[in-house]
């Protein structure tokens, strides 16, 4: 197919949510007296492979600014988002970056969604000196600008956090697994849990045998997999007690199905970061299926946090139906976003206006409070990340649910199949 021009291509991709038909001030610094909105750029990926989790972080902005303008926006101007579409391409993401800070001169941005664009989008901040809250980039030490500010923290070694606390939450039942098959898409969102990054060679795989459980299947498959039979044939013959795959999307569905055509059902599983909503509708085919979780909706997580979560959740599942997206559930991806969105405007509120270094500076000095994941602190030394919050959560009854830690949980850990 042949590609558009660049500048046909944004000009027809580009959205602006809250429109306030005002003219934009300079932005480098403000007072109550400056009618003109502030204004927010970023890109996300609305069409192409990122599409569906683009979207969820296209309503979640979209309701945040809307909330943040009816309480009287920041600093007593109403806030415009220009969100345009990167088409999930990291080579646009770039371009788009430089046009919304030299051309369309905004005031403040965001980062797009998936770690590759982050890094681009990164890039373009550091040059011109800008604060980047992001959403969804947890690989640490790929992060090394120090006004990035990440929304979702696994800590500055996610690739020994998250195996471990797998592992933690599963030496608590009765009968932990003894072996494991572990699956790994070799996309650099995902591989590292698995195999390490860098010097850094814990993993999934190292970590498993440092706790004597027998690694009896190790399977490395690009992202453009389409054939998951050989995957699934390679599992059910070393008939693991625990299949982990560091996969993103589909990648669990489709390896399930595989094995179900097998008449082969894993005893458990665990899935590094799934599209949610299509393990779901799997039904038994899923049940008992593990997963990484900041947050979930659980009547009980929600009765702990009072009104305005319950409100945010509702809204969004409302404004999701209406959207028709697939899965209307406000979670890990919705809260990233919702905490991008509280870092940022909660760097102008506290520096008191849009000047960049003064935004980094009091975020490291003072971090910020997010309505989701508590008061967050940012020390540039760990790339910013902030102690993580994150959970585990497992399919019980057909729902995503919190099992771990206990604390935090709203269900037990169901144990694996017998």
């Amino acid at each position: 197919m042949r590609r558009r021009s660049f500048a046909a291509a944004a000009a027809a991709i580009a959205v602006v949510v809250a429109v306030t038909g005002c003219n934009r001030g300079s932005g480098g610094g403000s007072s109550s007296s400056n009618s003109a909105p502030i204004v927010v750029g970023s890109t996300l990926s609305l069409t192409g492979a990122f599409a569906a989790t683009g979207q969820i972080h296209k309503l979640a902005g979209e309701e945040y600014v809307d909330r943040l303008n009816a309480a009287g926006g920041l600093l007593g101007r109403k806030v415009e988002w220009k969100v345009l579409d990167d088409q999930s391409d990291q080579a646009k993401v770039s371009q788009l970056y430089e046009r919304l800070i030299t051309q369309d001169k905004v005031d403040l941005i965001l980062g797009p969604y998936a770690t590759p664009n982050i890094l681009s989008a990164m890039a373009v901040a550091q040059r011109h000196g800008f604060v980047l809250p992001q959403h969804s980039a947890v690989l640490a030490p790929q992060l090394t600008y120090e006004c990035q500010f990440p929304a979702w923290s696994i800590g500055p070694t996610p690739n020994s956090f998250i195996p471990n606390q797998l592992f933690d939450a599963l030496a608590s039942l009765p009968s932990p697994p003894k072996s494991v098959a572990v699956l790994t898409s070799q996309s650099g969102s995902a591989a590292f849990v698995s195999d390490g990054f860098g010097n850094d060679k814990s993993g999934a795989l190292s970590i498993a045998k440092q706790r004597g459980i027998n690694v009896v299947a190790d399977v490395h498959y690009p992202p453009t997999t389409t054939d998951w039979a050989p995957i699934a044939t390679q599992v059910r013959d070393a008939n693991p007690d625990l299949v982990i795959d560091n996969g993103l999307g589909v990648d669990a569905v489709n390896v399930l199905q595989a094995m179900k055509q097998l008449n082969y059902q894993p005893k458990q599983m665990f899935a590094l970061f799934p599209a949610p909503g299509p393990l779901l509708a799997l039904g038994p085919l899923s049940e008992g299926l593990l997963s990484v979780s900041m947050f979930e909706p659980n009547k009980a997580i929600l009765d702990k946090m009072g009104a305005p979560a319950t409100e945010i959740v509702s809204n969004f599942t409302e404004r999701a139906k209406a959207a028709k997206l697939p899965y209307t559930v406000f979670e890990t991806q919705a809260t990233a976003s919702w905490n991008a969105w509280d870092i940022l405007t909660g760097a102008v509120k506290a520096s008191g206006g849009t000047d960049q270094k003064k935004m980094c500076d009091t975020l490291h000095a003072k971090g910020v409070d997010t309505t989701f994941s508590g008061h967050l602190t940012f020390d540039p030394k760990t790339f910013n990340f902030w102690p993580t919050t994150q959970t585990l959560k497992q399919i019980q009854k057909g729902d995503w649910v919190t099992v771990w830690p206990a604390d935090k949980a709203a269900a037990p850990l169901a144990p694996p199949r017998s």
